[in-house]
């Protein structure tokens, strides 16, 4: 059944004419318009500043709180050769801030070492033992962690004991105590105003090497684009300006390690947009960490040796690979345990790769529409991650409670934790109470904002070129979602391993496009037969076979009504199993009609007294009479003829040879029979039947029976031939 994922809000605001003026003299159509006014930009230094890319926009690093503390530390610990050690994170943002920082401090003649934690033997942020081995074995003197230390109170205490000074630069939310470190260089920090809080960790790197070079290093943009999207901070301000100018060097970095990943995944260099970091390159990297260790990211990010490079990019390949089967499989593995009885799920099982949890819970979040936690179980622990609906702030829920975890941290929407395995009950307990007191309504989906209804005549690819100005696209600032209904779809297929994604071509007014439609395979009868079907939609280029053309990507879909589908074939099977009964109510949205009531009136009583959502029909008949119809005037003639001959006819055993015969079906002949007897035209006792020669002469017509039997085809001919649109007319007339 197509269960939308989102509760859709439209866009109600609308450029004014001097905007649309100022917009249409930039290139702009009237889309692109309506879309900045929806974001914000309406006045002409406003259009500009965002339309372009001006890096003499960025704010001055030196405003962010002990930079300059911080520059003349590291100037100083370079002058006398100080070891310094970079320490960075396992996804990558933490890689990609580790590599600017690295390369600056080189060019500077800094040495310089660079660790990145292994999530699974270092866990998250400043570690006490990595810290211990470094300023021990390797001399280090100055630490410059990126992308993580706000929350190191131990390990940065112990280094500064030791009088190794730790420089924190991120920007993860400031708890209410920071540790004892030299300096904090945070967009956030609450004694200095810096203009923009929502740096990534690259885009702090990135701050610091302009501060310790004096200059807008401008070729380590493409790696402030990576970790700057992957990261999912607003691509607003300065964020949008350096990700921005970062997509173009990108196109063309010389960094070996990228060219080979670009490679290895098949993207042409000028293809590259936001897209493909958020879709290719950081789900690659960030897989390194949460399989294995990171630090080769490293090498690939800033190393100068093809062959390693290489190396390193098939092997980061390689564990994208393996965590995409690792996803799959625990997703399907989740998705058996989910009991849609409870307004949240709380979902654990021994063996489940406590590296892509939390992946697996947003797509089951996004499946269901609940608030999911996803764990593995080992050693009597449960640990995992948590993905939460906007109207359930995880982290408020609990927070009191933190007697059942030995480990517990997050935010609203998202939350990571570690609990032995006989708290497990109680947490979802917990969760289920928090629900019932504070009232939550989990029916609430979370909102998708559509921003103008989609008319596919008018489309083409200069509206997609009038929109990819606007771009890049990311956090508070949306690609662009179209609201496309009243079209039909002439063909739905499945593609891709295992079919398991769809390709729709719909078409509204004479034009037609593509839409695809990603996991989505397992519905494709259902988007083939759906009334009343609505799309949530964005714009895309395909390019196949060097041709170009305009694709739409499904990002959400809902039905108007009951859905009704089709599962009338011999082979058609439905998307779950399902006992033979004539109405299965799965539950209180969704039947299964396999057996046809005889009476059409009983269907549409059960059909009006039952709130569905999805019908599938079978439609089987008992007595398909719509195949022999209800009898022609030229059958009951013969009929008549027939058995006028015999002044007695035993109908309970000479009923198959007359059927054969005449060439009438048996269950067609006994109707027509109880017609003639209805008329006055036969009589009939105990099986004997006698034709009344002295019969009134009336018309076959006037019978009740033969009207009934007519209605009766014309319902099973609806039934058994009609459309999914037919029947569902039919039911709600």
């Amino acid at each position: 059944m197509i269960r939308s994922k989102y509760d859709w809000k439209i866009e109600a605001k609308e450029a004014d004419d001097t905007f649309l003026k100022l917009a249409k003299k930039r290139g702009l159509d009237a889309i692109a318009a309506k879309l900045l006014v929806e974001r914000g930009i309406t006045s002409e230094e406003a259009l500009d500043d965002f339309l372009s890319a001006d890096l003499s926009k960025l704010h001055d690093p030196f405003l962010l709180h002990d930079m300059e503390k911080s520059v003349e530390r590291i100037r100083q610990a370079i002058e006398v050769g100080e070891q310094i050690l970079v320490y960075g994170d396992y996804d990558a943002d933490g890689m990609t801030s580790a590599s600017i920082v690295k390369e600056t401090l080189e060019m500077m003649g800094a040495e310089v070492q660079v660790y990145l934690p292994n999530r699974f033997t270092d866990g998250y942020g400043p570690n006490l033992s990595v810290y211990k081995y470094f300023i021990e074995q390797q001399a280090i003197s100055l630490i410059v962690t990126v992308d993580n230390g706000v929350a190191g109170h131990e390990a940065i205490a112990y280094a500064q004991e030791q009088g190794v000074d730790v420089i924190v630069t991120d920007h993860h939310s400031m708890p209410a105590d920071l540790p004892k470190a030299f300096a904090i260089v945070h967009p956030e920090h609450p004694e200095a105003d810096y203009p923009f809080k929502h740096l990534a960790g690259v885009g702090v790197a990135f701050k610091l090497a302009c501060a310790l070079l004096e200059s807008i290093p401008s070729e380590f943009l493409d790696l402030v684009a990576i970790g700057t999207i992957a990261d999912m901070v607003s691509l607003t301000d300065e964020n949008r300006i350096m990700v921005k100018v970062g997509l173009e060097m990108l196109k063309q970095t010389e960094r070996i390690g990228l060219q080979e990943l670009l490679q290895l995944s098949d993207v042409s260099p000028e293809t590259i947009s936001e897209e493909t970091v958020g879709f290719t390159i950081a789900p690659q990297l960030n897989a390194l960490g949460r399989l294995d260790d990171p630090n080769p990211a490293i090498e690939l990010l800033t190393g100068f040796d093809d062959e390693e490079a290489q190396a390193i990019a098939i092997d980061i390949k390689a564990k994208n690979e393996e965590r995409k089967e690792l996803v799959q499989t625990i997703y399907d593995e989740a998705m058996t345990m989910v009991d849609l009885s409870k307004p949240v799920q709380v979902l654990a099982k021994e063996g489940w790769h406590p590296g892509v949890l939390g992946i697996v819970a947003g797509r089951i979040l996004e499946n269901i529409s609940q608030t999911i936690i996803v764990l593995n179980i080992e050693n009597g622990l449960a640990k995992g991650s948590a993905r939460s609906l906007e109207v359930l702030n995880i982290f408020d829920a609990l927070d009191d409670h933190r007697e059942i975890f030995t480990a517990f941290g997050g935010h609203a929407g998202a939350a990571g934790m570690t609990l032995p395995v006989e708290n497990l009950e109680k947490l979802s307990d917990v969760l289920c109470q928090y629900v019932t007191d504070k009232e939550i309504d989990t029916s609430i989906k979370n909102p998708l904002i559509l921003d103008e209804t989609l008319s596919l005549p008018d489309l083409s690819l200069e509206s997609l070129k009038s929109l990819e100005r606007l771009a890049p696209f990311g956090m508070d600032h949306k690609k662009p979602v179209f609201w496309l209904k009243d079209f039909d779809v002439t063909q739905a297929r499945t593609m891709g391993q295992h079919n398991a994604h769809l390709k729709l071509k719909v078409k509204q007014e004479g034009a037609s496009f593509d839409v695809v439609a990603f996991n989505q395979g397992v519905l494709a009868s259902e988007f083939q037969q759906a009334q009343q079907l609505e799309l949530a939609v964005t714009l895309s280029v395909n390019i196949w076979n060097g041709q170009t053309s305009l694709q739409l990507m499904l990002v959400d879909a809902r039905v108007e009504g009951v859905q009704l589908f089709d599962i009338r074939a011999k082979n058609a099977k439905l998307p779950f199993d399902v006992p033979a009964l004539t109405a299965d109510l799965r539950d209180s949205q969704t039947a299964v009609l396999v057996d046809l009531p005889e009476n059409p009136n009983d269907l549409k009583s059960w059909f009006a007294a039952n709130d569905l959502e999805a019908l599938y029909f079978k439609n089987n008949m008992k007595t398909p009479y719509y195949l022999s119809g209800f009898g022609t005037r030229q059958q009951f003639a013969k009929l008549y003829k027939t058995i006028y001959q015999f002044p007695e006819f035993d109908i309970r055993y000479k009923l198959k040879e007359l059927s054969q015969y005449l060439n009438i079906e048996d269950y067609l002949l006994i109707k027509m029979i109880q017609i003639f007897e209805e008329l006055g035209f036969v009589t009939i006792k105990d099986g004997v039947m006698m034709v009344n020669k002295e019969a009134e002469k009336k018309a076959i017509e006037s019978s009740q029976i033969y009207q009934d039997l007519k209605k009766n085809v014309k319902y099973q001919e609806l039934m058994a031939l009609g459309t999914p649109r037919e029947i569902y007319e039919w039911l709600v007339e």
